[in-house]
């Protein structure tokens, strides 16, 4: 009887381990499937001046801000794997707004960040990112401080991630305390579903590129 009981315990101590391991190396990093406000999220996301590549395949849409070092990363790791598999990656980025006083934006950001807007210039999007973050002066930009409409789209881009925040957080994705965290991804499987992470970590990569089919 105590030779069943102590490998009763060791059968257990062996499942909750492989269960963690498990949790560990694997679902922690699953993405989100998003079965609430389905709608609404299409409607913020398709309606936000999204820049794209324009390709033909699934879509993907991405959150984020230039000076994001996780953003800095899945664009130079991921996008061409994805482009390469024809992937339509539409980047959304945003100028923070001020935090308790501090500026957490800078002006040519913002001219920036209005002119893709308005423009949807993929090249400008390459341009921007492939130059380090303090050499980019963004050159022949019209500035958006004190040009009320571009302030308008800077303002407008800044809502649409405030508005995501609360329907991603109803479908389980981790957002942050006031706002995202980045990037966020939100895309189609091939099978139509729809789902989203926040995807910080490499160890996130592998999901997004199996259900865009991607290498």
């Amino acid at each position: 009887m105590t030779k069943f009981i102590i490998w009763l315990v060791l059968i257990a101590l062996l499942a909750t381990a492989l269960l963690g391991a498990w949790w560990w190396f694997d679902l922690r990093w699953r993405p989100h499937t998003i079965t609430k406000k389905q709608i609404e999220m299409v409607k913020i996301l398709e309606t936000s001046g999204f820049v794209s590549p324009k390709l033909g395949g699934p879509k993907l849409y991405m959150i984020g801000f230039r000076g994001c070092p996780d953003c800095i990363r899945y664009v130079a790791e991921e996008f061409p794997r994805l482009h390469a598999a024809g992937v339509d990656t539409r980047v959304i980025y945003l100028a923070r707004p001020d935090l308790n006083g501090a500026e957490k934006s800078t002006a040519v950001e913002r001219a920036t960040i209005a002119e893709l807007a308005f423009g949807h210039d993929w090249g400008l999007f390459e341009r921007w990112t492939a130059t380090p973050l303090e050499a980019w002066t963004g050159e022949g930009i019209p500035p958006a401080d004190g040009d009320q409409m571009r302030t308008a789209v800077v303002e407008a881009r800044r809502k649409t991630i405030n508005d995501l925040r609360p329907l991603l957080k109803a479908n389980g994705v981790k957002v942050g305390e006031t706002g995202l965290r980045y990037p966020t991804l939100i895309w189609w499987t091939r099978d139509g579903e729809m789902k989203a992470c926040v995807c910080e970590r490499p160890e996130t990569y592998r999901y997004v590129r199996a259900d865009l089919g991607a290498k």
